[in-house]
């Protein structure tokens, strides 16, 4: 959970010591600062972990912390703080934030974690967005999305050129064809009988387990919290009744295991098959949470008659549970929806990932409209990439 107060402060203490001290000084009168722990270079708290480097200039190439050691601190907001002689600057480097692996990493594996990664490994962008502390929070609910283990495969084969696993989706003229239609088949289907049909269905889902979401809306793990909310909803089985019983008990979870399909709520009708995203938005937490493989997209909007929605599940402090079914195409949606490109390797046109206030304003104010124009322009992005 990412906590703006305290890295503000933290920010705001930083930069007040610009070029009035040294590294060494520096560090210790953070640590004194911020009650934080020393584990060998790094420094942390409940909220943030950070180490510090010293350079000439903002651009440095030394070696920052071990990979196996970022490990450890991936969870919280990890910050590396390079002091210059007239600036002290920072940046995130969370796995999600790097490269690759640069040093001694020749035996780096997903199950051999090795090497160390430079201070030039560190991302000053991603994708669009500057690593500077205006943009932490951003940045790090991005970083929620996507566990050390994926990161961790990325950055083995952008370290060591291992072949990408990934399949990338290469469409006949047929299938663009068919894809471009999509956009029509949405709108279709939002005036049909049937979008009130699956909402209805969804609803009652909802309905059915709205005590135990509203325990889970504060799990502080977001991919956990996603997961089970996923599950709570969809699943129909004895695991199910066990996980209820552990929301109401605090008992530990069982492990929850989702498959890694495009869609988390599948229903077909006689004109329409229909996947469904269901995306949690805790509202009273910034989240910007992961959307859809855009690969795996086109490949299933490449069938005649294919709908993609994504259902909102938004939960205010009260546990008020509020819910939105909506196109992929929606007006609102599709303006909140960014591509993520380095994230997914070579082998991939990448993902998306949603702006957290879009999903705010989609269950708040709702506008159900598709823009044409730039639903097409979205998908040839999808298709260029």
């Amino acid at each position: 959970m990412y906590n703006k107060n305290i890295i503000e402060q933290l920010v705001d203490f930083i930069s007040s010591k610009d070029g009035k001290t040294d590294k060494s000084r520096l560090q210790n009168e953070v640590q004194d600062a911020f009650d934080l722990v020393k584990e060998r270079s790094v420094y942390y708290c409940d909220w943030f972990a950070i180490r510090f480097c010293k350079a000439a200039s903002r651009s440095f190439g030394n070696t920052v912390l071990a990979l196996s050691a970022l490990h450890r601190y991936d969870g919280i907001p990890f910050i590396v703080c390079l002091v210059t002689p007239t600036r002290n600057y920072l940046m995130l480097a969370n796995t999600t934030f790097l490269r690759k692996i640069s040093h001694s990493s020749q035996e780096l594996r997903r199950d051999n974690i090795k090497g160390s990664f430079n201070g030039s490994d560190i991302m000053r962008e991603f994708e669009g967005i500057e690593n500077i502390p205006e943009n932490f929070e951003f940045l790090y609910n991005s970083h929620e999305n996507y566990t050390f283990e994926e990161n961790l495969d990325r950055l083995v084969e952008a370290t060591n050129n291992i072949a990408p696993t990934g399949k990338r989706f290469v469409p006949t003229e047929l299938q663009v064809e068919c894809i471009r239609e999509s956009v029509d088949r949405a709108i279709s289907f939002l005036n049909s009988v049937e979008y009130g049909v699956l909402n209805d269905d969804l609803n009652d889902r909802v309905r059915a387990v709205e005590s135990e979401i509203a325990i889970a809306a504060f799990i502080d793990n977001v991919n956990l919290r996603g997961r089970i909310i996923e599950y709570l909803i969809t699943a129909e089985d004895d695991l199910k009744a066990t996980l209820m019983n552990c929301l109401h008990t605090r008992q530990p979870l069982p492990e929850i295991f989702t498959a890694d399909e495009l869609g988390d709520y599948e229903r077909e009708f006689e004109h329409y098959l229909t996947e469904t995203d269901i995306k949690t938005k805790v509202l009273f937490l910034s989240s910007n949470p992961k959307g859809y493989n855009i690969d795996k997209l086109l490949s299933f909007l490449s069938e005649e008659k294919s709908v993609y929605l994504v259902f909102v599940v938004a939960i205010d402090e009260d546990r008020t549970i509020q819910t939105r079914l909506c196109s992929m195409f929606n007006r609102q949606l599709l303006s909140g929806t960014r591509i993520i490109k380095h994230w997914a390797g070579r082998n991939s046109r990448g993902v998306t990932q949603y702006e957290g206030r879009v999903l705010e304003a989609i269950v708040e104010d709702f506008d159900s409209g598709i823009d044409y124009d730039a639903s097409q322009d979205m998908i040839t992005d999808f298709l260029r990439g």
